[in-house]
């Protein structure tokens, strides 16, 4: 964890060095994730045990720990009560303290980004265990980015292969996540709603962390318990507009059945939905944090998309146009989800691409610094959460010969941030708002 400086004035914090300037960041960073961490999500009150079984389910990367700390509280309040489940989530991401497991909710691990042969069995035995339910049981759902490809059964016809091909192509791409979303929920048995209509006529609870942007929770997962507005044309159409190749099994599929439960169907209407955290959430702890040592704070939006180097070309413009207004210092947050269209060979994920962007385009610009994660501690499939640089890391670049411009043009931002030493790693959060970027400009210097 790192310390916030005890600068609490626009004086102390313009002066800052840079290394004190790059701390101050990733202070803000972990402010951001722990008041998104499931430790403090659990609704003030637990639903009360129906006349029947309550039966928890779930996928995402927080799946685990939203499991522990749901457990916990269920214990602590009503212990008689039965309690049981299945949850799903990224290998790596169980419970924090393996010493202490849940002990009626099981954890299982899966792959992510491409689903495995444990994603399919996971959402096998979770249709299994909700099929029996009836009207006097309870389904507690927790739901959390990254649940898609945890989580994941193909539909009668449709290989696991199929899936994968076209979960790879699309991340590729750089389609933004609710059209790879529209395109899951239509090629699985368990997405789109699939799962909840399993369970009826038990009543659905559905607990969401929303890792995508607008918070629209029928995207969160791919939506397993909630029902879908798409229709199977819509999924067809994106895969034909990016350009993407459509297996023979695929194309039938989608022009034949793919229906997912409607938002009419009468069994959803006891069914109840609920954001515990979103991306607003994690910004807001940094801007709170931010002020109390004394910087202005700028938002510029909780649901940004689009190409990530685009989108850090763009914020340093902007952060370039501040600075020469600024008379104390200025934080510029935002948080979303961009994409990548994956060009070359190299390594990374959203937001060091991001960052690259913004770092080749600030030129070295004394007193700006930046950082970008994702809060749930991996950058696409790499080991760290993100990475940061101060001004001075233009210069340092310069001598170690790392040219931005052709790292970004082989899509490795990650190789280039490590040689700098600026990756950020933290290993898994357990938790799953997305990306978060924070830039800090301070007044030029006469």
């Amino acid at each position: 964890m790192v310390t916030t400086p005890s600068s609490s004035s626009p004086e102390a914090i313009a002066a800052l060095s840079e290394a004190q300037a790059l701390q101050l960041l990733r202070s803000l960073a972990d402010a951001a994730v722990r008041a998104v961490h499931p430790d403090s999500l659990l609704p003030g009150e637990l639903p009360s045990p129906p006349a029947g079984r309550t039966l928890v389910v779930g996928a995402g990367k927080a799946a685990a720990a939203m499991a522990v700390t749901l457990e916990r509280a269920w214990l602590a309040h009503q212990p008689e009560a039965p309690l049981a489940g299945l949850v799903v989530t990224r290998y790596g991401h169980g419970p924090e303290d393996p010493g202490a497991p849940c002990e009626r909710i099981e954890v299982l691990e899966a792959s992510h980004p491409m689903p495995d042969g444990l994603s399919e069995e996971a959402a096998r035995r979770m249709l299994e265990a909700v099929e029996p339910l009836g009207e006097d049981d309870l389904v507690i759902a927790l739901v959390s980015g990254g649940g898609s490809a945890l989580m994941s059964l193909p539909p009668p016809g449709i290989g696991m292969p199929d899936k994968q091909a076209l979960n790879q192509a699309l991340l590729r791409c750089g389609a933004p996540i609710r059209e790879i979303n529209t395109v899951r929920r239509h090629l699985s048995a368990i997405k789109g709603g699939r799962l909840a209509a399993a369970a009826h006529p038990a009543r659905v609870l559905t607990w969401l962390i929303s890792d995508v942007p607008g918070d629209d929770p029928t995207l969160v997962a791919s939506g397993p318990t909630l029902p879908d507005a798409s229709s199977p044309a819509d999924a067809l159409a994106i895969l034909e507009r990016h350009g993407i190749e459509i297996p023979d099994e695929v194309r039938r599929h989608l022009e034949t059945t793919g229906e997912a439960p409607a938002p009419e169907d009468p069994g959803f209407q006891h069914d109840r939905p609920r954001v515990l955290a979103r991306a607003s959430d994690a910004l807001e702890a940094a801007r709170l944090a931010a002020e109390a040592s004394g910087i202005e704070v700028r938002m510029l939006g909780d649901d940004l998309e689009g190409e990530a180097r685009d989108l850090g070309r763009d914020q340093a413009r902007l952060a370039l146009d501040c600075q020469q207004e600024a008379t104390s210092p200025l934080l510029l947050l935002s948080g979303g989800e961009t994409s990548v269209t994956v060009r070359g060979n190299g390594r990374g994920g959203r937001n060091v691409e991001y960052l690259l962007g913004l770092f080749e385009t600030l030129e070295g610009k004394a007193g700006i610094h930046a950082l970008a994660i994702d809060t749930d501690g991996i950058d696409g499939s790499e080991d760290n959460a993100g990475a940061l640089f101060a001004a001075g890391d233009r210069a340092r670049a310069e001598r170690l010969g790392l040219d931005p411009a052709a790292f970004l043009s082989r899509n490795d931002a990650y190789t280039f941030f490590q040689r700098l030493g600026r990756l950020i790693v933290t290993g898994p959060t357990r938790t799953n708002v997305n990306d978060f970027r924070a830039i800090l400009i301070l007044p030029r210097t006469p």
